[in-house]
C-alpha cells in the first residue's frame, strides 16, 4: 500500500520525563527516532515529520475537568499535596508537567486535523495513546487523554462513527470511559486479563452503556503469556468483525507495544514481529472499513532499547507503505547512539526477533485459554452487533 502519512514530532516531547528513572522515560521515544532516521523511514519522499501543536484548554476541556487542569498546572508548586492522581511512583510530578502534557495531546490533535484535511491518509504520533488519563485525574503515567481528547476534536468536526482499537497490554480504560454513553465511539481494547493486570478493569462483559450506546465498547482480555499467534488468532477473531459491523468513518489506534515478552511490566508474550504483525493487520483494517483514515498513538512500553524503537520504527514504516524487512540490520551508529546515552542494555542487532506470525484462524470447537478469551468476548459482544458468536464467518 502507498500512502500519505504525517508523523507528528518535536523534539520538546522529551521533556515529558516524570523526574527521573521513570518506566516511561522519553528516551525511548528519542531512541525511536534516531532508529527510523536511521533506516530511512523518515525519508521525505515517503514521512512527512509535522510539529505538534500544544493543546489549549479549548481543546483539554473536550476531556477533561477544568478544576483537573489547575491542578496539573499547580502541581510542581505542591507535590504532595493537589492531588487527583498526582504525586507518588506512578504519576509524579516533574516540572513542565501541565506543557508537556498539553503537547503530547496538541499533537495528537494535529494528527487527527492533518487526515481531517486531507494532508495524509495515515499519522502517526508515537508519543500519545495516553490512554488510562481520567476526567478529573491522572493515571497509569498518563495525565491528559491525547487519545479521547482527538477522538473528541473529530466528533466536534463531524464524524458520526469512529472506532478506537487499543493494542496496549494494558485496558484502555480511559478512552472507554471517556465515551461510555457515546454510540458515535467503539472503543476496542485487546489486552492482558484485568485479574493479573493494571487498571482491573476491561472484563469482556463491559459492553458500553447498556441504555445509551449498547455494543460500543469491546473487551478481548488475554491471559498471562499469550505469544505472537496467539495474540493475532484472538485479534482476528474479534476484532475485525465488530469494527467493520460499526462501519466507522475513521480509525484511531492506540499502539501500545508493551506486549513484548520482555516488557518489565507485564507477562504477555510477544516479539516486535508479532507487534509488527498487529501494526499490519490494523493498517489493512483501515483500508477496508474508512478509506485508510488511520490515526496511529504510541502508548505504553518500557523495553526502552529492545522493544519500543524497534516496534514504532516498524509502525512508521508500515504506515508509510514501505514496511521493512523482519530481517533488516539495525546500523552500528544507532547502537553506539544507546551506549552513548549510558543505557545498560544490549543494542538488537536486527529489525527482528524471529517470531513466528503465522496463526490458525478461531472456530468455535477448539479449547484452550487463548479460545476461551476469544468466546467470552465474542459471547458478550458479538449479539449486540448483530453477529453470531459462533459463527466463525463472523
Amino acid at each position: 500500500m502507498s500512502d500519505a502519512v504525517s508523523v507528528v514530532w518535536d523534539d520538546a516531547y522529551l521533556g515529558y520525563t516524570w523526574g527521573g528513572d521513570h518506566p516511561m522515560h522519553p528516551v525511548r521515544l528519542d531512541l525511536t527516532m534516531r532508529l527510523a532516521d536511521t533506516l530511512g523511514v523518515l525519508a521525505g519522499d515517503r514521512v512527512d515529520v509535522v510539529r505538534p501543536e500544544t493543546a489549549g484548554e479549548d481543546l483539554l476541556t473536550l476531556v477533561h475537568d477544568a478544576e483537573y487542569l489547575d491542578a496539573v498546572r499547580r502541581a510542581p508548586a505542591d507535590p504532595a499535596g493537589v492531588g487527583h492522581g498526582l504525586g507518588g511512583s506512578d504519576n509524579p510530578v516533574f516540572d513542565g508537567i501541565y506543557e508537556s502534557a498539553a503537547l503530547i495531546a496538541g499533537g495528537s490533535v494535529t494528527a487527527a486535523r492533518l487526515i481531517h484535511e486531507g494532508r495524509a491518509q495515515h499519522a502517526v504520533n508515537i508519543a500519545g495513546g495516553m490512554h488510562h488519563a481520567m476526567r478529573g485525574y491522572a493515571s497509569g503515567f498518563c495525565v491528559f487523554n491525547d487519545a479521547a481528547i482527538a477522538i473528541a476534536w473529530l466528533l466536534g468536526q463531524g464524524y458520526e462513527r469512529i472506532a478506537y482499537v487499543d493494542l496496549d497490554v494494558h485496558h484502555g480504560d480511559g478512552v472507554q470511559a471517556a465515551f461510555w454513553s457515546d454510540p458515535r465511539v467503539l472503543t476496542v481494547s485487546i489486552h492482558q486479563t484485568p485479574l493479573t493486570l493494571f487498571p482491573g478493569t476491561g472484563y469482556p462483559e463491559e459492553t458500553g452503556d447498556p441504555d445509551r450506546a449498547p455494543g460500543t465498547a469491546v473487551n478481548l482480555a488475554l491471559p498471562n503469556g499469550t505469544d505472537d499467534s496467539g495474540w493475532l488468532r484472538a485479534f482476528h477473531a474479534v476484532v475485525p468483525g465488530v469494527v467493520k459491523a460499526f462501519a466507522p468513518q475513521i480509525l484511531v489506534t492506540q499502539c501500545g507495544c508493551d506486549t513484548h515478552h520482555e516488557d518489565p511490566l507485564a507477562d504477555l508474550g510477544l516479539t516486535v514481529d508479532g507487534q509488527r504483525a498487529s501494526y499490519a493487520a490494523v493498517h489493512q483494517l483501515s483500508h477496508e472499513v474508512c478509506d485508510g483514515k488511520w490515526l496511529a498513538l504510541g502508548g505504553g512500553g518500557y523495553g526502552l532499547v529492545r522493544c519500543v524503537p524497534r516496534a514504532w520504527t516498524h509502525l512508521i514504516a508500515e504506515a508509510s507503505g514501505h514496511p521493512l524487512a523482519p530481517g533488516t540490520a539495525i546500523p552500528d551508529s544507532w547502537a553506539r547512539d544507546v551506549l552513548a546515552k549510558g543505557l545498560r542494555i544490549e543494542p538488537p542487532g536486527s529489525m527482528t526477533e524471529g517470531g513466528w506470525t503465522g496463526f490458525a484462524r478461531w472456530d468455535p470447537f477448539t479449547e484452550n485459554r487463548v479460545d476461551r478469551a476469544v468466546t467470552r468476548a465474542r459471547t458478550a459482544a458479538y449479539p449486540l452487533f448483530g453477529l453470531d458468536p459462533d459463527d466463525p464467518r463472523d
